[in-house]
């Protein structure tokens, strides 16, 4: 907000100081004593006569306009500067062939885990319902079935990131098929560590138990906990049978049912050693919920710096006062003459 103000509002007072000086300019000398005005002619004041307080009055807001330029007028502009810290988060998303399961659907659209992930990913990246969107961190993402590789490396490039996670398919080779929670953290952790933020956490979720891989889901949990990384673990969709859609042979498909298992207790405690928190998500709604409650957890870091800048505007009363002195003076010496 832009407000005029005095940088020296106190010498303001001064300015009662114009009133004794206009007075004693009018009572200065140049001024001829008559002992009777029937001495004189009877003649019509000139404009002379009738504007001879005019010289006398220009010094006096002279005066007033350099108290004004004394008192240091100026404009004060109030500056916000505000600095976001992001964090670095890296998405790890299971693709295993039992993400085909369809317990995540809504009542108008039947989907299958993965395309439940992919949709609150969005939302979780670039905002929408529940979830205000993650513009100011780097996120990258990571896949993993039997295998886990970096399908995009952390980015600011949101639209792309969404693009990537939005190609992700389910595996189909059986060979390639399998769940490998340990390898999958353990990359994202080397992904976080290249980052130079502060703060730095995995979103792991998954559907299944850990069957696959190199390295256990306690060692890369203990990797993360000593590069300071926090796991929020997901375990998405129901336990026992969820259904599936499978072809049928005949270009169409059929729904059958699957058996289907999440290792709760390891999620659990990866998420323990590092800080960080397990989530349960099996509805679609449930699924949104656990991602808002990551977003509450984990919020970038708003500072803002406030200072004034100032304009100064002392210069104008400054030129008016010394143009009304010399105005003053000028008129009374060339126009305003008094003869003593």
């Amino acid at each position: 907000m832009i407000a005029l103000e005095f940088r020296e509002p106190l010498l303001l007072l001064l300015a009662v100081l114009a009133i004794p000086l206009f007075l004693l300019a009018r009572r200065a000398p140049g001024r001829v004593l008559f002992s009777s005005l029937t001495l004189l002619p009877r003649t019509v004041a000139g404009w002379r006569a009738r504007l001879a307080w005019l010289p006398d009055a220009l010094l006096a807001l002279s005066l007033l306009a350099l108290v004004v330029a004394l008192a240091g007028p100026r404009i004060g502009e109030r500056v916000s500067q505000v600095q976001r810290e992001g964090i670095a988060v890296a998405m790890v998303v299971d693709t295993s062939g039992s993400m085909r399961a369809l317990d995540l659907s809504t009542a108008d659209r039947e989907r299958t885990r993965l395309e439940a992930v992919q949709d609150v990913f969005e939302s979780f990246v670039l905002g929408g319902g529940k979830l205000p969107g993650r513009p100011d961190d780097a996120i990258g993402l990571i896949r993993f079935a039997g295998f886990a590789d970096t399908a995009a490396p952390l980015t600011l490039d949101h639209e792309n990131l969404v693009a990537v996670a939005r190609n992700l398919s389910i595996t189909t080779l059986r060979n390639e098929d399998g769940t490998a929670i340990g390898d999958a953290l353990g990359l994202a952790v080397e992904r976080l560590r290249e980052s130079p933020a502060e703060s730095r956490i995995a979103v792991l979720l998954t559907d299944g138990v850990n069957n696959a891989g190199v390295e256990s889901p306690r060692a890369a949990a203990e990797l993360a906990r000593s590069q300071g990384v926090r796991v929020y673990s997901i375990g998405a969709g129901t336990t026992g049978i969820a259904p599936v859609r499978i072809p049928d042979g005949r270009g169409g498909s059929v729904l059958r049912s699957m058996a289907v298992e999440i290792d709760e207790v390891t999620l659990n405690d990866v998420a323990e050693r590092t800080g960080g928190r397990y989530f349960r998500a099996d509805d679609a709604e449930a699924l949104v919920d656990v991602y808002a409650e990551i977003d509450r957890l984990e919020r970038t870091r708003i500072t803002e710096e406030r200072s004034r800048q100032y304009e100064e505007l002392y210069a104008l009363p400054l030129v008016a006062a010394l143009l009304l002195a010399a105005f003053g003076w000028l008129g009374r010496a060339a126009v305003f003459v008094r003869v003593p």
